[in-house]
């Protein structure tokens, strides 16, 4: 067997190992509970054991397993704290790191996908990598473009090298993933984890797609140039597997805030984050679909006062019909901060989150949408742990009225991207625990919102 094939071998027995885990579990709890002991502490031990061999495991691969547990990661405020606590480590490794791949084989990628003479142009290149993501890692290096600059000035660039066989490894992890996603659910409980996995895989493709990619910073970074407050890196160059961009000088990322931040920092780049998410749709035509912290660089101003906010990684963008987010989208957020039930539910059918032949009540449909946009009620809203657990919570709640609507109303395919962003977005900030003008922002960004 070659080496490929036997990583991805083993990369299947342990999330294989995932379910069998979890009912060992679930046996241990019952024997747990006979003995007289609480069925909440059993059920919080249950959910402990199984996050920390979940995101040990995540923690450990690549491909699939770590795109997933990356986009898990930015859930974890949902977690009830007592749950979530004792694992946050492993979810916010996640976020910045992955094991490196060899130096030699780097070299090999350059080879194929920039050419044989590859080192005429990148003159120097980091052994380390400075980064590492879930189909590729970074280098930094120094570039000279013989072709437009004659004199042969070097700058700092970042080399982005796709593993071999990420490909494979991506798509075959994810079909796993999607099998054992019984052995996952309990840690995320109110969380539909199937269909989290197949918009993965939809968009598979795309993110293995470095000329993508690379279109798609291009735009961004021609939208933000010279913008006060967030910076896109440039495109240099960009072949197959390898994708070369400018150097951006930072030294962490918004992990590094949500862990150790100021609550000034915390709001100050939870802001600029809500308004680039908001902002570059309006700017590009495209959502920027990747809001875990890791892609997110802190740029500090003077004195180490907070500054400018750098963006990376553009494989996961939506490119949106009409070039913009759904008007409707503010629309139906508006009426439903409005109160106007009947109108909500006129809107929820005409996009298609209600079916035609689906009967709801529209006071329990308000009900079930009003908390989720909560924030854009006021003038300045306060993301907390406290707050998104309260909503995960609560749609989970098989006592509450509401907790069969979930089942009855649909996510349009329109709308996976944009939801999936929505939500990550929404645990950043929370994590975070920023304050921001989140009504502001949607009013000057979101199409439908403003009020005429």
């Amino acid at each position: 067997m070659t080496e490929l094939p036997r990583k991805a071998a083993a990369r299947t027995a342990r999330l294989a190992a995932l379910p069998l885990g979890y009912a060992g579990r679930q046996a241990w709890g019952l024997g747990r509970r006979l003995g007289g002991k609480p069925a909440e502490a059993v059920l919080s031990d249950v959910q402990q054991r199984t996050a920390e061999q979940l995101f040990r495991t995540l923690g450990e691969l690549k491909g699939g397993a770590m795109k997933f547990g990356q986009v898990l990661s930015v859930l974890e405020a949902a977690l009830p704290e007592e749950v979530s606590a004792p694992y946050r480590e492993h979810l916010t490794a996640l976020q910045d790191s992955a094991p490196p791949m060899p130096t030699a084989t780097v070299r090999e990628q350059l080879t194929q996908h920039l050419g044989a003479d590859w080192r005429e142009r990148l003159v120097w290149l980091d052994g380390a990598p400075t980064a590492a993501a879930s189909i590729g890692q970074v280098h930094r290096g120094r570039w000279v473009d013989h072709a437009t600059g004659a004199d042969g000035t070097e700058r700092d660039v970042a080399v982005k090298v796709q593993y071999p066989g990420a490909g494979e490894a991506l798509m075959s992890d994810l079909r796993q993933i999607a099998r054992v996603a019984r052995g996952v659910a309990p840690v995320f409980p109110g969380i539909d984890i199937k269909p989290l996995v197949a918009e993965l895989q939809a968009r598979a493709a795309d993110e293995l797609d470095y000329t993508l990619e690379a279109e798609a910073q291009s735009a961004y970074a021609e939208a933000f140039a010279g913008d006060p407050d967030i910076v896109v890196p440039g495109v240099v160059a960009v072949g197959g597997e390898v994708l070369v961009t400018e150097w951006m000088d930072s030294p962490y990322s918004l992990a590094h805030i949500i862990r150790e931040g100021t609550q000034e920092e915390r709001d100050h780049y939870g802001e600029l984050f809500v308004r680039f998410l908001f902002e570059g749709p309006h700017r590009t035509g495209m959502l920027h679909a990747d809001p875990h912290p890791g892609n997110f660089r802190i740029l500090p101003g003077p004195d180490g006062e907070p500054g400018r906010l750098g963006v990376l990684d553009f494989g996961a963008v939506a490119r949106l019909p009409g070039g913009t987010l759904p008007a409707a989208m503010g629309r139906l957020m508006r009426i439903a901060l409005e109160s106007d039930e009947e109108s909500l539910v006129a809107g929820l059918r005409e996009e298609g989150f209600i079916k035609e032949h689906i009967d709801v009540d529209p006071a329990l449909v308000l009900s079930y949408l009003a908390p989720f946009v909560e924030p854009a009620d006021h003038e300045r809203f306060t993301f907390t742990r406290e707050w998104m657990r309260e909503q995960f919570e609560r749609v989970n709640d098989p006592r509450a009225e509401t907790f069969t609507l979930n089942t009855r109303l649909n996510l349009p395919t329109s709308y996976l991207l944009i939801h999936r962003t929505w939500l990550g977005g929404i645990g950043l900030l929370s994590q975070l625990g920023a304050t921001a003008p989140f009504r502001g922002i949607l009013e000057e960004s979101l199409p439908g919102f403003a009020v005429d």
